[in-house]
């Protein structure tokens, strides 16, 4: 079981950026496809962005394309979200996941393909 630990959220204003950061502990990143995801009270968990273990393969929210990025280090055992331009309606509890798929190239969009969760961190943008 790999333990996820969320960080870099905080207060920015609307057209800032803001990095966030999963580590993980007790465990490795290699061979899980790795994602984000975003929730705020009253809705269901949103998919932001994914990442294969293998090949670099990304997929993204309609809503966040063209402003955010998801990269990740596997010999730090850290996947990171690279947020631009935050707009007000990006406000959000940030989620990071893994998935444990086979599928070296494929990446994992539904919250259901995902196994394992961070706690969160908090992704507040003032306009």
């Amino acid at each position: 079981q790999v333990r996820l630990h969320e960080s870099g959220g905080g207060l920015v204003q609307a057209g800032n950026s803001l990095r966030i950061s999963c580590s993980a502990s007790e465990g490795s990143f290699v061979g899980y496809g790795l994602g984000w995801f975003r929730q705020v009270p009253g809705k269901e968990r949103e998919f932001v962005a994914g990442i294969s273990w293998a090949g670099g393969n990304k997929i993204y929210a309609n809503s966040v394309k063209g402003r955010f990025t998801i990269s990740k280090d596997d010999a730090k055992n850290t996947l990171y979200l690279q947020m631009n331009n935050l707009k007000p309606e990006d406000t959000a509890l940030y989620y990071c996941a893994t998935a444990p798929h086979t599928g070296a190239w494929y990446v994992a969009q539904l919250a259901g393909e995902y196994d394992n969760w961070g706690q969160g961190t908090q992704v507040t943008v003032a306009s």
